[in-house]
């Protein structure tokens, strides 16, 4: 797994959460609905700007959306949560 996976994961049960489309998303912080829709499936990772923005249309935190990842320094590796 790697980060964007979990991020879609969190994303997708964010918006689902607020009970709004993809596109309703995506005209509350100005990204497209295909955007949105490569940011759920996983197959895009967001930037900084593009977290904080997501994270103010479905009122949650941007640490919510990163929920589960952390960075294991000994190993290298990013570590997964549930």
């Amino acid at each position: 797994m790697q980060p964007r996976d979990r991020f879609a994961i969190n994303l997708r049960k964010a918006r689902q959460k607020a009970k709004i489309s993809q596109e309703e998303l995506g005209f509350r912080c100005d990204l497209h609905r295909t955007e949105i829709s490569l940011l759920e499936r996983g197959g895009r990772e967001p930037r900084l700007g593009t977290i904080v923005k997501l994270a103010s249309a479905l009122n949650v935190t941007p640490e919510e959306l990163c929920t589960g990842i952390s960075w294991n320094v000994k190993s290298q590796r990013f570590q997964y949560k549930k």
